[in-house]
């Protein structure tokens, strides 16, 4: 039952009578104009208000329209009605996933298995890349040479999945040249004069190698997305006082020890935040960039439950079922591993997202 001022009674020791708390009947009329003053506070920023309406609608169209179509994960598929009026069949599609002995269960657990390496190897080099980055430019003094190293680190970031895993190909593949038959691609070419690969695999092309495509899709995953990263991190550290430098020079610190002791303790907070999501992250591994570089010569390497779902998906209605069900358990893990991270974060370090 809620409670009103009148039950909030104290006694006025100089008239002996009994009175309302003012507290709380300040904070009942607050309660009362709740929605007033939300509502004077939606009109005095209605332009941000406005702003935000594109982005609701993106998350609904694009990310809560198609949860309706998770029921496939436990539907019979036909094409003729629509997914809420086709016939229940259970958990028949996981049990064939996790349990089924068909190729189709083992290219799925092979998927499985390729999108946590590949997505670990981001997280262990990929990670600290951005907070490296973002340290250097601190120590950059002239603002005019930090201003063109960041825009050109920023820069990766901005060109089209397409065109970058086109730029790749051409670097690591083999091609014909007019005059000279086949040659090897620039990074194919170095990589043969420096001994690290043959010429047989040179002229094969890297990316038709599986052990050649974690690497590949690695080092130009860092390219891509370092220097952008660190911007968050780069406004972590100019935000730290002065001050603190000052007390650790005094202290005779230098700089790798005001780095150590000021600056990374300074931003742990936006270290760990970050890394939760990211942790979040590590099984949605872009499917676009895979599927622009992967072909049936490094599926053993390459294939990732994004596109194992796409590839089966669409090749047969039969599948779909399938495919959805392989989507939905790595974002149910995907889940998992941020509320993992998350609680071992909370307490480690009183750090956490939520």
């Amino acid at each position: 039952m809620k409670l009103k001022a009148v039950d909030y009674l104290v006694l006025d020791e100089k008239t002996g009578k009994y009175r309302e708390d003012p507290e709380q009947l300040v904070r009942d009329d607050v309660e009362k104009h709740h929605w007033k003053q939300v509502a004077l506070t939606v009109l005095k920023d209605w332009r941000l208000y406005l702003m935000l309406i594109p982005m609701l609608l993106v998350f609904f169209f694009w990310r809560y329209m198609p949860m309706y179509e998770l029921l496939s994960c436990f539907k019979v598929y036909d094409a003729n009605l629509p997914v809420a009026d086709q016939l229940y069949s259970g958990f028949s599609y996981f049990k064939e996933l996790f349990a089924g002995e068909t190729p189709l269960s083992q290219e799925f657990w092979r998927a499985f298995r390729n999108t946590f390496v590949i997505s670990f190897y981001g997280l262990c080099f990929g990670f600290p890349m951005p907070i490296i980055i973002a340290l250097f430019f601190n120590e950059i003094k002239s603002n005019i040479a930090r201003s063109v190293y960041q825009v050109l680190t920023y820069l990766p970031k901005f060109i089209s999945t397409v065109v970058m895993t086109t730029l790749v190909s051409l670097l690591v593949r083999q091609f014909s040249s007019a005059g000279a038959g086949i040659q090897m691609g620039i990074i194919s070419q170095l990589l043969f004069n420096l001994g690290i690969i043959t010429e047989e695999v040179g002229n094969a092309g890297l990316l038709n190698n599986p052990d050649f495509f974690r690497p590949i899709y690695q080092i130009t995953g860092i390219w891509e997305t370092a220097g952008y990263d660190s911007i968050v991190f780069f406004a972590a550290i100019i935000a730290i006082s002065p001050t603190s430098y000052e007390a650790a020079q005094i202290d005779g610190a230098n700089k790798w020890a005001q780095m150590r002791y000021v600056v990374l303790p300074s931003i742990l907070s936006t270290i760990v935040i970050m890394l939760i999501t990211r942790i979040g992250s590590l099984l949605n591994v872009g499917y676009e960039k895979v599927l622009l570089l992967y072909n049936d010569k490094t599926y053993v390497t390459a294939d990732v439950v994004s596109t194992f779902a796409q590839r089966n998906g669409l090749s047969s209605s039969f599948l779909i079922g399938i495919s959805s069900a392989a989507e939905m358990l790595n974002n149910v893990v995907g889940m998992l591993l941020v509320i993992g991270a998350n609680t071992i974060a909370r307490k480690a370090s009183d750090v956490s997202l939520y």
